[in-house]
């Protein structure tokens, strides 16, 4: 079930402006009810400030006033808190996890060439530059590089990883089969197998086409596979 926002400061309101009961505060709020009970009694360790949840459009009037009527009624939100997202800018990495960016690039390059520098600066949040000094071997502290996993850094998730991959695997050209090549290696096996097998029919004793036979069982194997 959804909650709102500031949980504690709604219920200090809830308990400042309704009738509703304890228990009815402490389940829309998600609070336990001995919570709830220390706001009212101003026991709480910090006297809370009150956040109304009629303006901020977490709750009607309507819905408080069912609750007030029935004590057993269940406050129904009207919408969730909503999320806030960044949209633009560069990702965000906490200051613990910088000093790991270099690794994550260094393991994208070595693991997966074939994305391309802007992916990884989206991927990792950084710059261009820096996966260009890394890619050339002269970032400042490359011998202190080593290349890691930046799912397992926390850099990036494996979700953002395999669809970059992905992406970048589409903008690959197509390995194409060498039509001739394998005709001529078809021709080939064949080629042996007949000559194997008239070897066979040719033996004159039984001791020489038991070796015969046994010369030709890796016929049927290609002989272009190593």
């Amino acid at each position: 079930m959804a909650q709102p926002l500031m949980p504690h400061a709604t219920a200090s309101w809830l308990v400042d402006n309704t009738s509703l009961s304890f228990e009815q505060i402490a389940e829309f709020c998600g609070l336990h009810i001995l919570e709830v009970q220390a706001i009212a009694d101003d026991t709480a360790a910090t006297k809370l400030t009150g956040r109304d949840p009629v303006r901020a459009h977490e709750l009607t009037q309507d819905e408080i006033d069912k609750g007030q009527r029935d004590p057993d009624y269940r406050l129904k939100m009207t919408k969730g808190p909503e999320q806030v997202r960044r949209t633009k800018g560069p990702r965000y990495t906490p200051v613990s996890k910088r000093q790991d960016k270099p690794d994550g690039i260094a393991w994208i390059i070595r693991n997966h060439p074939e994305i391309s520098d802007g992916a990884i600066a989206n991927l990792i949040g950084t710059t261009r530059t820096t996966i260009a000094a890394i890619r050339d071997r002269t970032h400042w502290n490359i011998a202190n590089i080593t290349p890691k996993d930046p799912v397992t850094l926390g850099l990036t998730t494996q979700r953002e990883l395999d669809a970059a991959v992905a992406k970048a695997a589409k903008g690959q050209p197509e390995q194409q089969t060498d039509e001739r090549l394998a005709g001529d290696r078809e021709a080939l096996i064949e080629q042996l197998r007949a000559e194997r097998e008239a070897a066979i029919r040719n033996a004159d004793t039984e001791g020489e086409r038991a070796a015969a036979e046994a010369d030709a069982r890796p016929l049927f194997e290609d002989p272009f596979r190593r």
